[in-house]
């Protein structure tokens, strides 16, 4: 996928809602672009099995993600002390995220992450398919205490643009992370 062709305005937007965004560490996310190329991963609730699975493959991947200059950075809608375990479980704490319960920066326009009532999504053939490939036993599934209906996205940022992105048609969609990285730097 070719980089998102902005206008000057649309970059001018773009960088001031990037740094409108801070993550945990105080740091806002136009700063972590600006240190470097951003794999921004957002997340849709901390019961989601494929949630989990992002988290785990990312964690798996995180030396060959190094290795190309370029930070994971995650998003999600739960509170810093709702992520803490989560993040910890996979070795991922000290990774930058983003609590966003209100789901602002999944809504901006670059991103256009969609919704989708959790219910009935979760009978989608390809989710019911994935759950039983293994997601469901591996991961498990719990009750949403997040936004359940917010569909989840991949976006690899780069001077301050979108070079890829992954904006997921089904909750089990699998991005191919270092796909989506390239040669990173």
């Amino acid at each position: 996928m070719p980089p998102e062709t902005l206008t000057s305005t649309e970059q001018l937007d773009f960088a001031t809602a990037l740094r409108e965004y801070r993550a945990e560490s105080g740091r806002s996310l136009l700063d972590l672009v600006d240190q470097s190329p951003v794999l921004l991963i957002f997340l849709r609730h901390f019961s989601c099995a494929f949630c989990a699975q992002s988290l785990d493959q990312v964690s798996q991947l995180r030396e060959q993600i190094a290795a190309k200059g370029v930070n994971p950075v995650f998003v999600h809608l739960g509170s810093p002390e709702r992520a803490r375990p989560y993040f910890d479980y996979y070795h991922l704490s000290d990774v930058e995220r983003i609590s966003n319960p209100d789901a602002m920066l999944y809504q901006l326009p670059i991103f256009a992450l969609g919704r989708r009532n959790y219910i009935l999504h979760s009978l989608h053939p390809a989710v019911l398919r994935a759950w039983f490939k293994g997601a469901l036993f591996k991961y498990g599934i719990g009750v949403p205490k997040e936004d359940g209906d917010q569909m989840p996205g991949v976006f690899f940022l780069k001077d301050r643009k979108i070079v890829r992105a992954f904006r997921h048609r089904t909750i089990a969609d699998e991005p191919d992370y270092l796909k989506l990285i390239g040669s990173g730097r």
